[in-house]
């Protein structure tokens, strides 16, 4: 008889199941794409692309392209309603809030 995900991860001590409930939030928030934002958001892609002044299929190009610039990106979020902010982490200091990222390029 198979067994449940959770049933094998409530029998691991709790040390263990608490890196591996932290590792899975760090790759869930890595892979979190631009599709999903949408979807989280309840938008479709012509929704949106009636936002940007696109067409549908420029959406779905733009949700697949490996690598956007940050204009691109900011066009994208703000038209979802939000703000992109630009953060800065390194290993011995604090989160940095890049605050003028409007004049950044690519």
């Amino acid at each position: 008889m198979a067994k449940d995900v959770n049933e094998i991860l409530n029998a691991l001590p709790v040390e263990r199941r608490k890196k591996i409930e932290a590792r899975a939030k760090e790759l869930r928030a890595e892979y979190l794409t631009l599709q999903n934002l949408r979807k989280a958001r309840g938008l479709t892609q012509e929704e949106l692309a009636q936002k940007l002044d696109m067409r549908q299929d420029g959406i779905s190009r733009l949700e697949n392209r490996p690598n956007l610039s940050i204009a691109t990106l900011r066009n994208y979020i703000e038209a979802m309603g939000g703000e992109l902010q630009l953060v800065a982490k390194f290993p011995d200091s604090e989160l940095i809030v890049l605050t003028d990222s409007s004049e950044l390029q690519n």
